[in-house]
């Protein structure tokens, strides 16, 4: 055998042998199941599950579930009432399909702003619209006294702390629900030439009111109307 075919056959052998190297390696990797690159497939234990788009029946008790939890989430952020008052938000729910405690609530809150600002402004217009017969004509009078004392309220609203219900029923087609503001209060008392007479815009005041809300539950009016204030 010549010098030439020797060499040959040592490269020939060589390439053969990187070859089997290569080819055996990848058959290695061939050999893993696809299901341990990707971590399971679909139907399969550890495969991600895809929802199928939901049927206009499941679209619809979509909707109501939706519906349920947001209405459970608004109970929940209603404040702890003794169990009387639960039963009398109940009654008024059952009386009136569109009532929503949580609704009620935002808006006593909002009223009770509103008709603060009104009666130290002197606004009877506003306060006969939030308030009933004889509550606004407590306030009117409140009103006149202090304009013919020559007086002004300077007071402002800074916050309120905390609303709390205190009774709620029906009796006689009427709903009533009796609320806990505390607030914080800013009260100046000012002369006519605008002189501070009492009180300070710095020392915010705790207080404490009262308020009963009524309304005619077959109105088709969906106000409630301010009708009895005591402080607390």
């Amino acid at each position: 055998m010549t010098p030439e075919i020797v060499i040959l056959a040592m490269i020939a052998a060589f390439l053969g042998l990187r070859l089997y190297s290569v080819l055996g390696r990848r058959a290695e990797h061939e050999e893993e199941p696809i299901q341990g690159r990707f971590e399971g497939r679909q139907g399969q234990p550890g495969a991600p599950r895809v929802a199928a788009p939901p049927r206009a029946d499941q679209r619809g008790d979509k909707q109501a579930d939706d519906r349920t939890r947001a209405d459970q989430a608004r109970q929940r952020a209603l404040p702890l009432a003794p169990p009387s008052v639960e039963r009398g938000l109940a009654e008024i729910a059952q009386a009136d399909r569109r009532f929503d405690a949580a609704a009620f609530l935002d808006g006593a809150r909002s009223a009770y702003g509103m008709i603060l600002d009104a009666f130290w402004k002197g606004d009877k217009a506003l306060l006969r619209q939030l308030c009933d017969e004889d509550v606004y004509a407590g306030f009117a009078a409140a009103i006149d006294a202090r304009v013919a004392a020559g007086e002004k309220l300077d007071n402002r609203l800074i916050r309120i702390e905390e609303t709390a219900f205190v009774a709620a029923g029906v009796e006689s087609g009427y709903a009533r629900i009796t609320l806990r503001f505390r607030a914080d209060i800013a009260a100046v008392t000012r002369s006519a030439e605008g002189v501070v007479i009492a009180g300070s815009l710095d020392d915010a005041i705790d207080s404490t009111d009262i308020w009963t809300f009524g309304r005619a539950v077959n109105s088709p009016d969906p106000d409630w109307l301010l009708e009895e204030t005591d402080e607390g």
